[in-house]
């Protein structure tokens, strides 16, 4: 899984940082990978139209998928652009079983001349085949991944919302889908891509949000899938995402499973401390811990601006000493889905404080989502164009 460089104690690179500097070939290079099928029966304009005036963050999906399919001894083959539809799976399909699953995560935007971009997929790419190792799945080459989001990007280029905040969220995943009952890697895998028009993840935008730090409850233990994006890690936060929840709390912030006294993150967005004097820390990566391409992103952008950015553990009694102290005066979350948002309420079993702060976590996220709509300038070459502009 992806390594921290331990010669360093502030931000450090790591394989998938590093493989999200490797140049991705122009769109048009590797458009047609995967081809068009298209829907015979489309969402009607109209219909359509109404979805992208009425979003909320994944309700709806688009005409079309793509698709591709592993099989031992032959590796990948059958890719396609092909209509959005149910899937027809045996009850001994190995993932219904064994959960050998894994998925990603990234936006499509559209850009005030038409265009439609998307930001830094070579690093989505790297992670998905980084979970891909940890799950004994086949891993996909990395521009055929970025390929697929061409190829479905442009066949569903009108679902593409132009609204600020919005975007066309779009979702990879693999799975084992050989029918057959036993403990090993699947014969055969299936590769997919959906899209949804989403608006933004929380109704309330920047406005913070509360959390309940659980500590009956872990995300990931040490050696297991933590740092892999699969389904299994999700699962594992529902219970206590009810608990939070339960407690009038909006999101669940687990603990270490050895110490059970220091933060790890959200059940689905990586967490950062702002100090009063200007540095901002975050929990370092340590394999239980999911390495988020937003997570990366801010710590450049934040280093950059100046400010020192350091991976460190944190407890959650220290955090809770130096807020109360005024040493904390921000923390925040982030993550594809929500991009960034301020963390205004901590609460937890014998515990219950209030952040006020946000001004740095506003800052970023101006920052950050300007430079993902195209309204400032890309020094980093984050971006890259799925559709061209309108002629």
């Amino acid at each position: 899984m992806p390594e921290t460089d331990a010669t360093s104690t502030d931000f450090a690179s790591t394989s998938l940082a590093r493989a999200a500097e490797v140049p991705v070939p122009k769109a048009d290079a590797i458009a047609g990978r995967f081809p068009l099928t298209a829907n015979p029966s489309p969402v009607a304009e109209d219909e359509r139209a109404g979805v992208l005036a009425n979003l909320h963050f994944g309700d709806y999906f688009t005409d079309h998928m793509a698709h591709a399919r592993w099989t031992q001894g032959e590796g990948w083959g059958d890719y396609g652009v092909v209509p959005y539809g149910e899937l027809s799976l045996s009850p001994a399909t190995a993932v219904l079983h064994y959960g050998q699953e894994i998925f990603e995560g990234i936006k499509a935007y559209r850009h005030d001349d038409g265009s439609v971009w998307t930001f830094r997929p070579r690093y989505n790419a790297a992670r998905l085949n980084a979970s891909a190792r940890r799950l004994a799945l086949p891993e996909l080459p990395e521009d055929d991944f970025v390929a697929s989001l061409v190829d479905l990007v442009r066949a569903d280029a009108a679902w593409v919302p132009s609204g600020e905040g919005e975007s066309l969220y779009l979702r990879p995943f693999a799975f084992a889908s050989e029918a057959f009952l036993g403990v090993r890697p699947s014969k055969v895998v299936d590769y997919y891509v959906i899209a949804s028009p989403s608006g933004s993840y929380f109704t309330n935008g920047l406005e913070p949000i509360s959390i309940w730090v659980t500590t009956e409850y872990h995300r990931a233990g040490r050696g297991g899938t933590g740092a892999a994006k699969t389904g299994g890690n999700y699962a594992s936060s529902l219970l206590p995402q009810q608990e939070a929840y339960a407690q009038g709390c909006d999101q669940v912030c687990f603990l270490d499973d050895v110490s059970q006294r220091n933060l790890e993150e959200l059940g689905g967005m990586n967490i950062m401390v702002v100090d009063a004097d200007g540095t901002v820390r975050t929990p370092r990566l340590t394999g239980t811990i999911l390495e988020g391409s937003t997570r990366s992103a801010i710590i450049r952008l934040l280093r950059d601006s100046g400010r020192s950015v350091v991976e460190d553990t944190i407890s959650l009694q220290g955090l809770l000493a130096d807020i109360e102290s005024g040493r904390v005066s921000e923390v925040f979350a982030c993550g594809t889905a929500a991009v960034v948002v301020p963390l205004g309420h901590l609460k937890g079993e014998g515990f219950d404080a209030r952040i006020e702060g946000s001004e740095v976590t506003r800052q970023i996220h101006d920052r950050l989502t300007s430079i993902q709509a195209g309204h400032a300038e890309d020094p980093y070459g984050w971006m890259y164009q799925l559709v061209p502009p309108r002629v």
